[in-house]
């Protein structure tokens, strides 16, 4: 079940002028996951995040509180198997999350990028809302876990979000050893890259693109 409300209106100068806030609401029950998402991609960092990963949960908030989104992910998952289904799935219902929260994409930057520090870790989070679906993430690890988070999860879980927003998406870590670090610091690069590219520029009156549409 998805639920969107528009947070913008087209004024007769054609700028986009702010009304509501940019939310959704999405539900999706399998087999493996039953997960609930709320996001507002206009809110003021606030999070209520239960997914049975203790480690997800602190990577979710820090995606929430970087970015400036009001998130709420209530998982419940087979974790009794492992991690896998609960991350997966969480990034397929936050892909579409963003992607119906972003709605027609007009005004919007399309674009963004942040170089995040933390301690001995830089990574790079690159993002492009072209409706065109694209990973690539360089983050390599030196051990199978942080938390009950297997760090191969890293991949699956932005492969899952970047698909299902029809996004593309860089991750790349460029110096750092402490695998809690690299984790983190590229969830924060993608908060803020994702806060940049769905920003408002009053010089875009439609779609940044020369086709006319994303």
């Amino acid at each position: 079940m998805i639920a969107i409300t528009d947070m913008s209106k087209q004024s007769k100068e054609g700028k986009r002028d702010r009304i509501v806030m940019r939310n959704a609401r999405i539900e999706r029950k399998t087999s493996e996951t039953d997960i609930l998402v709320e996001l507002n991609l206009d809110g003021s960092g606030k999070a209520d995040i239960q997914t049975g990963i203790g480690f997800f949960d602190h990577m979710l908030n820090s995606f929430a509180r970087h970015g400036f989104f009001d998130l709420t992910v209530k998982v419940t998952g087979d974790l009794h198997v492992d991690c896998h289904h609960t991350i997966e799935d969480t990034g397929i219902v936050l892909g579409q999350a963003i992607a119906q929260a972003a709605g027609d994409k007009k005004g919007i930057r399309r674009f963004g990028n942040f170089f995040l520090p933390m301690d001995e870790t830089l990574v790079m989070g690159a993002v492009d809302l072209s409706g065109r679906p694209y990973l690539v993430c360089d983050l390599p690890f030196s051990t199978d876990r942080v938390g009950g988070f297997d760090t191969e999860m890293v991949y699956e879980f932005f492969y899952a979000l970047s698909y299902s927003a029809a996004m593309n998406l860089h991750l790349k870590l460029i110096h750092g050893r402490n695998n809690h670090h690299i984790m983190e610091a590229a969830f924060k690069a993608f908060a803020k890259a994702l806060d940049e590219a769905t920003s408002y520029d009053p010089r875009i009156t439609d779609v940044l693109s020369t086709k006319g549409a994303l």
